[in-house]
């Protein structure tokens, strides 16, 4: 599985971003997808995952309620629309994909990783 990330970038506190994640390879609908992001300093952090079928999705409590993780089928991606943000959202986001199907916030269960997308929040 290949996976790339965009959409990251400098947003005033409160606004919105939105990321996308193309997977190619290997997809199909067991498969997770996470997004996890690491501020400077910080450990990786979990913030969302689904499956490749666009159910189950799990969300991070930082973040519930101001992103969702959903599929678009149109450009075939997994994309996390961020709204709200806080300048503690400041962090590279990366997208990264379990092939096993496990549900999990745990970021060394997942085998594939994407390049990551610089996301700063200013306050």
């Amino acid at each position: 599985v290949q996976l790339q990330a965009s959409g990251g970038g400098l947003v005033q506190a409160g606004g919105s971003l939105r990321l996308s994640c193309a997977a190619s390879g290997r997809t199909f609908g067991m498969l997770i997808v996470g997004w996890f992001r690491q501020a400077p300093g910080k450990e990786r952090e979990f913030v969302a995952a689904i499956r490749w079928s666009g159910a189950l999705a799990l969300y991070a409590d930082s973040v519930n309620g101001r992103f969702t993780i959903s599929r678009d089928n149109a450009k075939n991606t997994i994309d996390l629309q961020m709204n709200s943000l806080k300048p503690e959202d400041t962090a590279v986001y990366y997208c990264a994909a379990d092939p096993k199907g496990i549900a999990t916030t745990t970021w060394n269960v997942y085998d594939y990783w994407g390049q990551g997308t610089q996301v700063t929040v200013s306050s």
